[in-house]
């Protein structure tokens, strides 16, 4: 469950994002506008210890830790309140953020204001919002599995056992039935195989979802053949498309010693944040280390679109994201589509580890918007808000002073991001490409679905576990109703 690693960060993406998915898959389903009852929808949030337990949607705003008054720093309108999982504002403030604040007004063409960036309009500068609950990290083991999710009669869940293969158990109007999963507790133990009565739901992730299709059989014939897997189904795309989101560090030297340095670089220290958490969920562990995000554009007339299509979903859709951490060190993704990535067998043996290629900068595009988002955040902590508190850029970057050094500053600070998607992706029923159709049903098989970050065509303006979230509760639509439950 990567909720209870990641950065906490719960972000959205744009409408265009999902009214693109929707498109493509020639579903009305996953736009925008269907897909808000899984997020905000009106009803009530039932808690049961039996079979017909309903959730009505995802998110349950909460109030931050700090129980600071948070009007003008989210839109109550764009939130749900009676949900399962967490979501808040930064529940410990710090001594900067007022001259974020203020960058809006020094510099509100480039960094205007945004009330809420969850929206579905996330351009600008907002408070960031989280997946934390009064001072605890709110993760889907935490919330979908809480203890009285666990005590259902018709949930089992096994612990320290892998999945090593979906195995055919027969056919099913012609197409092959998958109804069986083996597992084993490592690689020399005993397979044991289960059956599914109705069918098999994959959430492995982007990358353990298509290795274990690739290690079942499901995937390129040809490739399949080369590591010594016998090829059950075709499906070309198992393992393609693999799109992340690529990110540049940059960092500052500052006028200060109140940073998250503070946390890092003193042992007295973290033991009494760690012990003011422990007895009550406060100060800088209760949260992360950025209270604010921005989201922003290329201009329309970047020279860059003069030889390349804007890759965006539409012109609500971000091409960069600068996420402050205390101003110290700065997170750079940019976060248009690439789909160079893959994900192949490196051996026919399920427990070696897959060959990842994430695809990143390799077009003129990557290298462009990154480069562009750099400058940004230059001028950015050029303003006259930040003017008795920045000294100067460091780690390199002080000394960039034309584009071909920022082509390489860039080339040595780059890594992914976290937040791939595509390699089992969604396309229209029929299409000649994707993994998966509109109901998340593997192409030409039966009794075998995706649910995770892998169905994703392309890669979302956002932190990607909000997305997951949203795919999910429309997954548990979509299997209720094929079932009839």
């Amino acid at each position: 469950m990567w909720s209870a690693a990641d950065g906490m960060y719960y972000t959205r993406g744009s409408s265009s994002d999902f009214d693109r998915y929707a498109r493509e898959t020639g579903d009305p389903g996953w736009s925008w506008k269907n897909l808000q009852q899984y997020i905000r929808k009106v009803g009530s949030f039932i808690i049961a210890c039996s079979s017909n337990l309903t959730v009505k949607q995802n998110e349950r705003w909460t109030a931050p830790v700090d129980n600071h008054n948070t009007s003008g720093q989210f839109d109550p309108s764009v939130h749900g309140f009676n949900g399962i999982n967490a979501v808040s504002l930064v529940g410990y403030p710090q001594s900067i953020d007022p001259r974020f604040i203020q960058t809006t007004k020094d510099l509100p063409d480039e960094f205007p204001f945004n009330l809420d960036t969850n929206s579905g309009d996330p351009l600008g500068l907002g408070y960031v919002q989280m997946t934390v609950d009064r001072g605890r990290r709110s993760s889907s083991a935490t919330s979908y599995l809480a203890p009285q999710f666990l005590k259902r009669p018709n949930l089992d869940v096994v612990v320290s056992t892998y999945a090593t293969r979906i195995i055919q158990t027969g056919t099913s109007k012609g197409l092959p039935a998958f109804h069986a999963v083996e597992v084993a507790h490592n690689s020399t133990g005993p397979r044991i195989r289960l059956i599914a009565s109705k069918e098999i739901i994959l959430s492995a992730g982007v990358i353990g979802t298509p290795q274990l299709l690739l290690n079942s059989g499901i995937g390129d014939a040809t490739e399949l053949q080369a590591v010594g897997v016998k090829p059950i189904l075709q499906i070309h795309d198992v393992g393609k498309n693999f799109s992340d989101q690529p990110v540049v560090s940059a960092t500052w030297l500052v006028n200060s010693n109140d940073t998250v340095d503070d946390i890092f670089n003193d042992p007295d220290r973290q033991a009494q944040y760690f012990q003011q958490w422990e007895t009550n969920q406060t100060g800088p562990l209760s949260a992360g280390a950025g209270s604010h995000i921005i989201w922003g554009r290329l201009p329309d007339n970047s020279s860059i679109f003069q030889t390349v299509p804007d890759p965006a979903s539409g012109k609500n859709t971000p091409h960069y994201e600068i996420f402050p951490l205390a101003v110290v060190q700065t997170g750079l993704p940019e976060l248009s589509d690439r789909l160079g990535g893959k994900i192949t067998l490196n051996t026919s043996d399920p427990f070696d580890y897959p060959l990842i290629d994430p695809g990143l900068m390799i077009s003129e595009y990557d290298r462009f918007a990154l480069r562009e988002t750099v400058k940004r955040a230059i001028r950015f902590l050029s303003a006259p808000a930040w003017k008795d508190y920045i000294i100067r850029p460091t780690s390199g970057l002080e000394n960039v002073t034309n584009d071909q050094e920022f082509d390489k500053y860039i080339l040595h600070s780059t890594a992914p991001g976290l937040h791939g998607v595509g390699t089992a992706s969604i396309s229209a029923r029929g299409a000649n490409h994707g993994v998966v159709d509109p109901d998340l049903r593997v192409k030409g098989a039966s009794g075998l679905r995706v649910v995770d970050a892998s169905v994703m065509p392309y890669v979302p303006a956002a932190h990607t576990q909000a997305p997951v979230y949203i795919i999910a509760e429309r997954a548990a639509d979509l299997i209720k109703a094929f079932w009839g439950a």
